[in-house]
């Protein structure tokens, strides 16, 4: 075998991303909400970053402009010494002491401690002025965490009415209930992971002590081992859906044919019971109170609320619509400029400086990555408000194509920046809320020529079925001919795609008997 050494040349172009631009392309992406904690974590930890509020800047230069000139008054006055006078110096130090005592109660019982470079630099506290906190606004109120469903579970579980042998059975029993609320673990799985310090329990033991969960802790159905027992404990324990008229013909449905209820087989579950379809679909109608996940009441489970980032609305006086971003909740940022003399300030340590200088630059770099965001999602907020007016007027089936090819060709910039721009953005428009990157889709050129973005043909779908004679609903080759009437021509395939995409059922599950 014969090893050989050798040196090459070759040419190339590598593109590399430097830091910067890296959390520039991260500060782009970030929606109005993320990007404000990001603000606050940069505050927290910057002391050369500092908000104001609009307008107050010119304030602010003449109060420092008139503190540095009583500063230098002060510096040229000649120190006055009367030796005779200690018992006055002696009560005007006992005035000042008790004056910043008190300055500093007040400052500190009100509102807890200032942070660092307010009492380095002498900068007057906010709170001082009056004004109000936006982090302690915002930490109060935060909503807090919710207990999770087997610590509520164990909460109840503590005041039922059992032995203590029982209790300790149905808290292992507990700790195996899943988020839903059912106990899907077998019993004898259970026993097995049993302490080994005390007497392993049998499956009769559990089964009892589960019977106690059951018919004890709330909601009703927690502690099913399957859907059909979560569904009869909770038939079991409503006094009026038991009394009701439709409570045999429920017990029946989930008893012996669930399986046939829930895939829409009604003419079976006709054939077998000897139920007429009138009373079937009263007591399926009544098992809609019923619930398969009992557990999932305990946890607030509901989508955060959707802040837009943009507001989309109607200018008569140009007769456009107009999109303005919703930036308002953002601090406004600025540089402190005692820190920034600080830099110049020979007087001050080299490693002082230094720290400050890094400071100063992430600070700057910050202010100017926020502009540059604002500046480059106002110019796709305007091409999306030119392209889609027939949208904001007559709704989701008069959307555009508009491709983000499309859009990066005519502002000039690339793709991934338009990708990054509208990514986690919300905007408000006529038509409700809507995230932005919905407005950017391809499609297809109808039989007569028109451009139709892929988003309208689903809506033209689920308008289809919407219409259709629930007794005799459209299969997907009969919806493939009903869009065609309309101009728009695609394949089986998409319309199964599509029809999943909307969570519509098939034709056999959409029909009512």
């Amino acid at each position: 075998m014969r090893f050989d050494t050798s040196q090459q040349m070759k040419l190339g172009q590598h593109m590399k991303l430097a830091p910067r631009m890296i959390q520039s392309m991260e500060i782009l992406q970030l929606a109005s909400l993320a990007l404000q904690e990001r603000i606050e974590q940069e505050l927290e930890s910057n002391v050369t970053l500092e908000t104001f509020e609009p307008g107050s800047e010119t304030a602010d230069v003449r109060r420092e402009q008139k503190e540095r000139e009583q500063e230098e008054r002060e510096s040229e006055r000649p120190m006055q010494v009367d030796e005779g006078g200690a018992a006055q110096d002696f009560q005007r130090l006992d005035s000042m002491e008790q004056s910043y005592s008190e300055a500093f109660e007040n400052e500190y019982s009100a509102s807890g401690l200032r942070r660092f470079e307010e009492m380095d630099t002498g900068r007057p506290s906010s709170r001082l002025a009056g004004e109000r906190d936006a982090k302690m606004d915002a930490m109060a109120n935060a909503p807090g965490r919710s207990a999770s469903v087997t610590d509520q579970l164990l909460e109840q579980w503590v005041f039922a009415p059992v032995d203590d042998e029982t209790r300790r059975l149905g808290r292992m029993l507990i700790e195996h209930i899943e988020d839903d609320g059912l106990l899907r673990t077998p019993l004898a799985t259970i026993a097995d992971r049993a302490p080994k310090d005390a007497p392993k329990p049998t499956t009769d033991d559990l089964e009892r002590a589960l019977k106690a969960v059951q018919l004890t802790l709330e909601p009703l159905g927690v502690g099913a081992r399957d859907t059909r027992e979560c569904l009869l404990l909770q038939l079991d324990a409503s006094e009026d859906l038991d009394e009701s008229e439709h409570a045999p013909v429920m017990r029946a449905l989930i008893d012996e044919h669930l399986d046939d209820v829930v895939h829409n087989r009604l003419p079976k579950v006709a054939q077998a019971t000897g139920y007429t379809m009138e009373q079937i679909n009263g007591a399926i109608h009544a098992m809609r109170r019923l619930s398969v996940a009992p557990g999932r009441s305990l946890v607030d489970e509901s989508p955060p609320a959707i802040v837009p980032d943009a507001v989309i609305e109607y200018d008569e006086d140009q007769d456009r619509y107009v999109a303005v971003q919703m930036d308002g909740r953002l601090p406004n940022l600025r540089i402190n400029r005692e820190y920034a003399d600080m830099v110049r300030d020979r007087a001050v340590p080299k490693q002082t400086r230094e720290f400050v200088k890094t400071n100063l630059a992430n600070a700057t770099w910050l202010i100017d990555a926020i502009e540059q965001r604002r500046r480059t999602l106002q110019r796709v907020l305007n091409v999306v408000v030119d392209a889609q007016r027939d949208f904001f007027e007559q709704g989701p089936q008069a959307l555009k194509p508009l491709p983000m090819t499309q859009v990066a060709d005519q502002l000039g910039i690339h793709v991934a920046t338009v990708s990054r721009a509208v990514a986690d953005k919300h905007v408000l428009t006529p038509r409700g809320v809507h995230p932005l990157r919905r407005f950017f889709s391809g499609g297809m050129q109808t039989d007569s020529g028109e451009d139709v973005s892929w988003e309208a043909i689903r809506a033209a779908l689920k308008d289809v079925i919407d219409a259709e004679d629930k007794a005799k609903p459209l299969s997907d080759e009969a919806i493939v001919d009903a869009l065609k009437e309309r101009g728009i021509e695609i394949a089986r395939r998409t319309v199964a795609k599509y029809r999943n995409q909307l969570d519509i059922p098939s034709a056999r599950m959409r029909k009512q008997f």
